[in-house]
């Protein structure tokens, strides 16, 4: 029996020498590499000092209030405003580039217009609204009906234009 056990004893030796260590020849490499090396920290540069300045514009105009930026707004248009509190007149309900001129009537002096919107007929006179931009009739005459609406400019202030709904010529029917 001590032979089997001087035969363990002798595999447990030959084991035990095939497990030391791998990286010896590295670490070796490294502690070589090393011998002449020392840290070596540069000094932080030197920290100029600033001239101070003050600040003097301070009374000067202030580049980012809204004045500046955005265009200033005028009163423009003389104050103009449609009358939103006036009852609505049937006209209004149509955009005038729906609406056409027929015809005219006359009795004495008074000149209407006769306009169509739809299939409906309408007499209208000066004074008159239609259209949807609060236009009130200023004349008629044979070939025209003439208006004075008012609308927003871009910057939302009202504005006059002068518009026209000119005579339709009759289709002819066959």
């Amino acid at each position: 029996m001590s032979g089997g056990r001087l035969l363990v004893a002798v595999l447990c030796l030959g084991l035990a020498g095939c497990f030391g260590d791998k990286n010896e020849n590295l670490r070796q490499w490294m502690a070589d590499q090393a011998k002449g090396l020392r840290g070596k920290v540069q000094p932080l540069p030197e920290i100029k000092p600033f001239d101070t300045v003050a600040y003097e514009a301070g009374n000067l105009v202030d580049p980012f209030r809204n004045s500046r930026i955005e265009p200033e707004r005028r009163p423009t248009g003389g104050g103009l405003r449609p009358n939103f509190d006036r009852r609505k007149e049937p006209l209004e309900a149509f955009p005038l580039e729906s609406l056409k001129m027929v015809g005219t009537l006359q009795q004495g002096s008074l000149m209407q217009g006769i306009v169509k919107a739809d299939a409906t007929i309408y007499r209208v006179r000066t004074g008159n609204y239609m259209g949807q931009n609060f236009g009130v009739i200023t004349q008629i005459n044979d070939n025209e009906i003439v208006l004075k609406e008012l609308v927003q400019d871009p910057n939302g202030d009202w504005v006059e234009r002068n518009s026209s709904l000119q005579l339709q010529e009759q289709e002819s029917k066959k």
